[in-house]
């Protein structure tokens, strides 16, 4: 191997450690279990964080609760919005908790990135607006009248904070000195941009005041969309990902097309480095588990289809008998009874 390629295998290396350990702090989701985050000792228990995590966990223990909620959100949705994809999502009992997948500069780490900062944002949110934290309340910069002619009232979300803390916390090994690597720019952007899947999605919620039901006084407020959508948000992004390359721009370094003829990205969108694996072979080695096993549907066409989900390998098929309720009759007052009936039902699974 020459001299070159060993640099270059080693500057992999040292990316994908560096990753790793940047994303271990996802590890709090697997911690439901343990109560509430409440001693400064605690936070030098919790497994994943690295020492200036530590640190800001010591400064805001009523803060990690939701941290760790916001964790539990973006495992929760990574799954569903890929439960249908070769790789969906699946999580290890060990660090990094998503596997070696995330250690890789891949499309698949950059949505990983940005749905956890966003998890993040929006779990530190509605907390200040419930009352769980003292450091934080409803966003009272929301008030007035608008053009509209309803008036700003109620408790607007306090996005501002939840995204401040995340971009403190979720960053901050990225941030540290000397990280400038290229993979430390992929995270710091895709990570904005999973906050930006928020922010640009924000609504406004209304309370009508009057007589009789009518709309006399309107109140209005801004809340965070459901985490569902910004799922859905980020999932379109990472379908339409940009793969990129480092160059020197002035005395600094960012990330470009890698291909001259696509648009420059832009913040909302997410960025990746390297191709991804097909995900069809099981590669413990690169995280890989491969789709043997998956359950595939028969009849379509689309990624979860036994044809494309399990590679052209075939798929085994099998009666499966299911015990669901059926025949569920309204009782005066107040409940409802059903029965339990048994239904065959195809299964089909990957070779």
């Amino acid at each position: 191997m020459s001299p070159r390629s060993c640099l270059r295998s080693l500057r992999l290396l040292v990316f994908a450690v560096f990753s790793a350990a940047a994303s271990n702090w996802l590890y709090l989701a697997k911690l439901s279990s343990v109560g509430s985050i409440s001693e400064e000792e605690t936070c030098e228990k919790l497994k994943g964080l690295i020492q200036r995590q530590v640190q800001m966990c010591k400064r805001n223990l009523e803060v990690m609760d939701s941290v760790r909620r916001g964790a539990q959100l973006a495992i929760e949705e990574c799954q569903y919005q890929f439960r249908n994809r070769r790789w969906n999502c699946s999580t290890l009992d060990s660090l990094p908790v998503f596997g070696k997948v995330v250690t890789q500069g891949t499309r698949e780490a950059a949505f990983v990135y940005a749905i956890s900062s966003a998890g993040v944002a929006f779990a530190v949110t509605r907390a200040c607006s419930s009352g769980e934290l003292e450091k934080c309340g409803c966003d009272r910069t929301v008030h007035g009248v608008t053009p509209q002619g309803f008036q700003w009232s109620g408790c607007s979300d306090n996005i501002a904070y939840g995204v401040a803390f995340s971009q403190s916390f979720v960053d901050v090994r990225e941030r540290s000195k000397g990280a400038s690597s290229s993979r430390a720019l992929m995270n710091l952007h895709n990570n904005e941009a999973g906050r930006k899947a928020i922010l640009t999605h924000m609504r406004v919620e209304c309370k009508c005041h009057g007589v009789s039901g009518s709309c006399e006084v309107k109140t209005c407020w801004r809340a965070v969309p459901p985490f569902r959508q910004v799922g859905h948000a980020l999932k379109e992004k990472f379908d339409g990902a940009t793969e990129v390359e480092p160059r020197r721009v002035g005395s600094s370094r960012a990330l470009v097309p890698r291909n001259a003829q696509f648009k420059p990205h832009t913040d909302e969108d997410l960025v990746y480095l390297e191709p991804s694996p097909d995900f069809c072979e099981q590669d413990m080695r690169s995280g890989v588990l491969g789709t043997r096993g998956r359950t595939c549907n028969k009849t379509s066409k689309a990624i979860d289809g036994c044809e494309l989900l399990c590679c052209g390998r075939g798929f085994h098929t099998a009666q499966v008998e299911l015990a669901e309720r059926c025949s569920c009759k309204f009782h005066w007052c107040c409940f409802v009874k059903c029965r339990q009936c048994q239904r065959l039902v195809e299964l089909h699974t990957c070779r």
